[in-house]
């Protein structure tokens, strides 16, 4: 038997492909087998009727703590967002007093402070552009590069940088258990229908990001 997918003969796409994450929730349904499922337990018994539901409330209790346990991954990633925002904050002071930065800079970053658990994506690509003035300004004034303060600040964004995808790595391998949980028949599943749950959707960048990173940088 030839093997079905065969590395040597093809087919093979020339120009690749990309991926990208779907923007779509995945609502939770049981069919009618469940409901026959469940109504045969309390046929062949009391017993097993109530043992079923005892399963179906630990099923619960677990699906609700993992729902808390998303919610923290994503308050994680927020939490070095925000740390990030303070550090760049901080760089765009020592810049200004070399030079006139964009006040432009400043009104984004206050922003980006005030806006508090904003979509990560949306955040990600404020922060990325008040970064990219702020090395926009160290280019046009290398002089600005031997300030300590300010080496120690664009060393401490590098890294904290590293934080978040960190964070983002985490959540998504939350948000992939809770995908798999809610769909572990028969108890988790009958119950996650019923509360009406769908699945998460994990992190994802921006086409002017991906745009970016296929770009030339040397």
């Amino acid at each position: 038997m030839a093997n079905e997918l065969d590395e040597m003969t093809g087919p093979v796409n020339e120009a690749g492909r990309d991926i990208n994450v779907i923007e779509k929730q995945l609502p939770v349904k049981v069919g009618v087998g469940s409901t026959i499922f469940q109504v045969l337990l309390w046929v062949l018994g009391i017993i097993p009727g109530v043992i079923f539901l005892f399963v179906k409330i630990s099923a619960g209790k677990k699906l609700s703590q993992l729902q808390q346990k998303v919610q923290q991954a994503a308050s994680q990633v927020d939490n070095y967002l925000e740390q990030r925002v303070m550090i760049l904050q901080n760089a765009a002071k020592l810049v200004e007093k070399g030079i006139d930065l964009d006040k432009s800079t400043f009104t984004e970053i206050a922003r980006l402070r005030s806006n508090g658990s904003e979509a990560f994506t949306q955040t990600n690509a404020a922060v990325e552009e008040v970064q990219r003035k702020i090395n926009v300004a160290l280019e046009n004034y290398p002089d600005l590069k031997a300030h300590q303060e300010l080496a120690d600040a664009m060393q401490q964004n590098s890294y904290t940088q590293r934080e978040i995808t960190a964070a983002r790595e985490h959540y998504n391998d939350v948000v992939a258990e809770w995908n798999k949980a809610i769909f572990e028949w028969p108890a988790k599943q009958i119950v996650a229908a019923k509360r009406g749950y769908t699945t998460r959707i994990p992190f994802s960048v921006s086409k002017e990001i991906k745009e970016k990173a296929r770009g030339v940088f040397f």
